[in-house]
């Protein structure tokens, strides 16, 4: 009987994420990946010194990089220095690699929230009363402020995006794993960012989130893009979450989190062979 593939999954259990149950989320994922392959959990900052014997290193539920910066670039250069293959592969571009893409897909067109990090650039952004100054390097709200436009003047650039703040009916969130879509959540309360519920996403919609999966390359792996519909109905990217998203499976029904546990497996396997494990 040939091996099972053996995973090291990495999951901050305890992480106190607002509205999220990171616990639970990858307790249920990994009592059905188990199914298929052999299993360890560990904690992001252990990760490193674990990962010898495992034929990949799953990331999921990790929590926010900034609270854990040199161990987690200490776990890349130990991925990449022995081989050990990474899922989702460290080649992303999106969050992965920082707030950076936001710059780079406005700069490109994309129907992206306008984002600047040079005051000479302000004038790029739309006439707003309040604009959201974030982190380059964010996470999860953390650093981020709501500035005036006379604030602006006396705000330290370095390392620091500014975009306008939007005036949106709410928030979506659609999922993919790998390259295929799997459902889509709204926020229909833009003051209860969690707090979510099914939603029928079109073909506009859905043209919408996949112009940004492409955009990313990712052969492999969980991405969500995160979106808001403008009060004119158009949707503007927020963010596009490629290390570690949520998924919010609670929040979907069963059979929908029967399709994505399948998915998933599918794109391990997949992701595996390609790796030559």
């Amino acid at each position: 009987m040939p091996a099972r593939p053996r995973l090291l999954y990495v999951t901050d259990l305890a992480y106190p994420a607002r509205g999220r149950r990171y616990g639970d989320e990858d307790v249920f994922l990994t009592s059905r990946l188990r199914a298929e392959f052999d299993l360890a959990l560990c904690h992001p900052l252990d990760a490193a010194a674990l990962m010898d014997g495992f034929d990949a290193v799953v990331v999921r539920n990790s929590g926010p990089v900034l609270h854990y910066r040199r161990e987690y670039d200490a776990f890349r250069e130990r991925a990449a220095a022995t081989g050990t293959p990474v899922y989702n592969p460290l080649t992303g571009r999106a969050d992965m690699d920082g707030k950076q893409y936001l710059l780079d897909l406005t700069r490109a067109g994309f129907p992206v929230i306008p984002t600047v990090d040079r005051p000479e650039d302000l004038g790029l952004l739309p006439e707003t009363d309040v604009y959201v100054a974030k982190p380059r390097a964010g996470a999860d709200s953390i650093g981020l402020r709501f500035v005036t436009g006379t604030e602006l003047a006396a705000l330290t650039w370095d390392d620091v995006l500014v975009q306008p703040r939007v005036d949106f009916r709410h928030e979506v969130s659609f999922y993919y794993v790998d390259d295929t879509f799997q459902y889509a959540l709204h926020a229909p309360d833009p003051e209860r960012r969690w707090v979510l519920e099914p939603y029928e996403a079109s073909d506009a919609d859905l043209a919408f989130a996949r112009r940004f999966v492409d955009w990313n390359t990712l052969d492999h792996g969980i991405q969500r893009v995160d979106a808001c519909r403008t009060r004119e109905g158009g949707l503007l990217l927020v963010e596009l979450e490629d290390l570690n998203p949520y998924l919010s499976l609670d929040r979907v029904p069963e059979s929908t989190r029967d399709a994505f546990v399948e998915a998933m497996t599918g794109s391990l396997h997949g992701f595996l062979r390609t790796a030559g494990r």
